[in-house]
């Protein structure tokens, strides 16, 4: 499955030459672009990023760590090296009083700190893609995997403009004017018109649904807006069920990373329409123009004097 990784690990063994973080993120980027492996190519990975992880600096296994938190078939092994398991471990039972001392407050909200990294554009439209392409097992498993990533989530909207947003839509819904509802949630969310489509008319649901939970929809209205806006959906008691759950169950950070993305995958596109096709097409591009003549000073004794008068015979000259 990674024909020539060996020996590129070989070679960042030499000296001056560093590619580790470049193979570890390859690698990653590689794996999580399937949705299955065989029993062969997992622990090939397993092998070659267990290498890889404990040699490369914080930066890149941090967001080699967000990448693999998202996947929803990443390997027990990296998920215990890269410790992503502890946040879905259940909580220990009380048992009774010790005479150990108490923890303070701040060691007991320590492990419950979640990193805020910064997403780039790239790994938006990754995830993004990642989430359109997978079936609705695979996007519960993604959802409840972004809870606990360490991925900036986008800033929550304003109540007013989001009670307005949930009222605009709700009308909308109610009337099953698509075209509306989706203008009206792509101004809301700042996504573009393409994107906000995409999540209106995505037969699986999920999609709609977290853009819904990213604006703070009540879950009653949700309902209603399932049963009216698509007739696909709504006219089906099991996906209305399933969804309704899904959106009850939801996390609203996991929401706005996934709103995070879509900003992400905006920003990769706008970037791809405008970048030039060459590195110095910028410079060829300005005109040349000819330079200014200013006109020269006369020297004394140089200029045409233009005189006027009278010839001999009176006329004028």
């Amino acid at each position: 499955m990674f024909p020539g990784f060996d020996g590129l690990l070989t070679l960042s063994r030499r000296d001056g030459v560093d590619i580790r973080p470049t193979l570890l993120r390859v690698l990653t980027d590689l794996y999580v672009q399937t949705a299955t492996h065989s029993a062969e190519e997992e622990q090939h990975f397993v092998e070659l990023t267990s290498r890889l992880i404990d040699q490369v600096d914080d930066a890149t296994r941090a967001a080699v760590r967000a990448r693999l938190s998202i996947y929803p078939r990443t390997p027990a092994a990296i998920m215990s090296k890269l410790r992503l398991h502890a946040a879905s471990q259940p909580r220990a039972t009380k048992t009774a009083p010790s005479s150990r001392p108490a923890p303070s407050p701040a060691a007991e909200t320590k492990p419950r700190t979640i990193a805020a990294l910064s997403m780039e554009p790239r790994d938006g439209s990754e995830i993004s893609e990642m989430f359109f392409a997978a079936n609705a097992r695979d996007r519960a498993l993604i959802l409840q995997n972004l809870a606990t990533a360490p991925l900036r989530p986008s800033p929550r909207i304003h109540p007013s403009r989001a009670a307005r947003a949930i009222e605009t839509l709700h009308m909308a819904a109610f009337a099953s004017d698509v075209d509306n509802f989706t203008t009206e949630l792509g101004e809301t969310l700042i996504l573009p018109a393409r994107i906000a489509e995409r999540v209106v008319k995505d037969p699986g649901g999920e999609p709609l649904a977290c853009a819904a939970k990213a604006i703070g929809m009540p879950s009653k209205i949700y309902q209603q807006v399932l049963l009216f806006l698509d007739p696909a959906i709504g006219t089906s008691v099991i996906a209305v069920y399933r969804l309704s759950r899904l959106y009850d169950l939801l996390d609203e950070r996991s929401a706005r990373i996934l709103l995070a993305a879509w900003r992400g995958a905006t920003m990769t596109e706008a970037r791809a329409k405008y970048r030039p096709a060459l590195y110095d097409d910028e410079r060829y591009r300005i005109r040349t123009r000819p330079a200014h003549i200013r006109p020269g000073v006369a020297q004394p004794g140089t200029a045409t004097v233009i005189r006027h008068g009278t010839d001999r015979d009176g006329s004028d000259g």
